[in-house]
């Protein structure tokens, strides 16, 4: 007989969380302190989604996407989360870069990217000061049409080195292009550029494993194996509202949900077009779904160790920044995330995890004898390209494997296997949701500035509070109904 991983829970919850990534933890964490009953679902076996790990044979932990965020990190998980989690952030200073352009190493903050702006791209001091204060007023509140390409062009015309300085980190972090509006650009850039590039010492699993008693100790029910199948709706007032869940074939009632699903499969699949507006159906179905990537994990055999040649490595063939380039099925850009010893104290094992954007379709419509071939190739050029700047890792190595947007689509549920969310009109989408729709909220990857860990964190923050007003709104007037 299967086990039941509903086995013990309530019939009703104030809130129903549908998955756990990074916005829907910290929602319901946030949720929790504000006193309401909160149950956490979760279909897969870790809780984290993209921000999690896996371990393999030999000793091997492989953290998902633990390999940057911004300073802001710290204040969010200290105010959201706790003081603990907090003072395990820790600074990466070993950030490089290495193309047919330029050779650098950079600590990635507005200070050094100055210094090298001017010094070494030659660019005048006033432009580049004026670059960095424009930047640090946008706000997406801005109706700006303006690209971040174009943006470029104004204010670093023809140079396609400075361009590919800027905009590559950032499409390895979160999947703009040069054709997204500049504002998504602007902020994720700023908010890196404030003190440069953070990480989580004690990687992934310890992080989660910390938010996990957290999220118990504040009274959150937490359920992984459990796949929602449906949204539950019912007239009442005469319009439609969320009533409950369908999962795993169990109904559960609840007032309000936070899915931390892709906006379009909360709206299409989970809710049901039947619940919308045809208009507000057709603006979820024209959200276009953001990139992917791949990741190649290769781990090294205890024992061995590895010099330290930074902690982020941008490389690349080609001969300028191209946007297309990046995310072409035989890329030759990837990003060498360096994971030393001390990126989890008391661990004495070296990893990298190879990061190449991509695109699901080219992944997808390949056959398994292809699709197996071209994970094959992924993992034997990102070792090639490795060996360039470590000539012995070949033999060190004893773990390899390759990850593909069709291995983020089976286990996160992300619709076409994306890695970032959504374009900037998701976010639209998502903020209207519970006007559409009252009692169904959302806090995922839209609009990319709310992509990332910092973005998915501090959005989960702003859902939570929104969910926690309208909750006791409603509570305040069943009272004032009763009396």
């Amino acid at each position: 007989m299967a086990y039941d991983w509903l086995k013990g829970i309530e019939d009703h919850y104030d809130i129903v969380v549908i998955g756990s990534g990074l916005g829907g933890l910290t929602g319901a964490n946030v949720l929790a302190k504000c006193g309401h009953k909160v149950l956490l679902l979760e279909h897969h076996y870790q809780l984290g989604g993209l921000a999690t790990w896996f371990t393999r044979k030999g000793g091997h932990i492989f953290d998902i996407s633990l390999h940057g965020f911004p300073i802001g990190m710290i204040k969010s998980i200290r105010k959201y989360w706790s003081q603990d989690i907090a003072q395990s952030i820790v600074q990466l200073k070993g950030v490089r870069f290495i193309n047919p352009q330029f050779q650098l190493d950079t600590t990635f903050d507005r200070e050094d990217f100055t210094r090298q702006l001017v010094e070494k791209f030659k660019v005048a001091a006033e432009t580049v000061e004026r670059f960095f204060t424009d930047l640090r007023a946008m706000n997406f509140y801005d109706h700006n049409t303006e690209t971040t390409g174009q943006m470029f062009a104004r204010y670093f015309p023809g140079r396609d080195d400075v361009q590919r300085l800027l905009m590559e980190p950032i499409a390895y972090a979160n999947g703009s292009t040069l054709d997204d509006p500049a504002i998504t650009f602007g902020i994720v850039f700023s908010n890196f550029m404030s003190k440069g590039v953070y990480t989580f010492q004690g990687g992934s699993d310890v992080l989660i494993k910390k938010m996990a008693i957290e999220l118990k100790k504040n009274g959150v029910e937490l359920r992984k194996h459990v796949t929602v199948e449906k949204i539950l709706t019912e007239a009442r007032g005469g319009r439609k509202q969320v009533v409950g869940v369908i999962a795993n074939g169990r109904a559960i009632t609840c007032d309000a949900v936070l899915s931390n699903s892709n906006i379009k499969n909360t709206v299409l699949r989970l809710a049901g077009e039947e619940n919308f507006s045809p208009d507000f159906v057709a603006q979820a179905k024209a959200v276009r779904v953001n990139n992917s990537s791949c990741q190649v994990y290769l781990g090294i055999r205890k024992g061995e160790t590895l010099p330290h040649i930074g902690d982020l490595v941008f490389t690349s063939d080609e001969p300028v920044f191209s946007s297309e380039k990046l995310m072409e099925l035989r890329t030759t850009s990837r990003t060498f995330s360096m994971y030393y010893p001390d990126t989890r104290p008391g661990f004495d094992r070296y990893t990298v995890v190879v990061s190449l954007n991509a695109k699901y379709e080219d992944w997808n419509q390949l056959s398994p004898e292809q699709y197996a071939a071209e994970k094959e190739r992924l993992i034997e050029e990102s070792i090639v390209a490795l060996e360039r700047h470590i000539p012995d890792v070949r033999g060190k190595i004893d773990w390899k494997e390759a990850a593909t947007p069709r291995t983020i689509e089976y286990y996160t549920r992300h619709w076409a296997g994306t890695s970032f969310g959504t374009k900037f009109e998701g976010l639209k989408v998502s903020m209207d949701l519970p006007v559409q729709l009252p009692g169904l909220f959302h806090a995922g990857s839209v609009g990319i500035i709310m992509s990332g860990w910092l973005g998915t964190i501090n959005y989960g923050v702003i859902v939570a509070n929104q969910i926690d007003k309208a909750l006791s709104a409603k509570k305040r007037s069943t009272v004032a109904a009763t009396i």
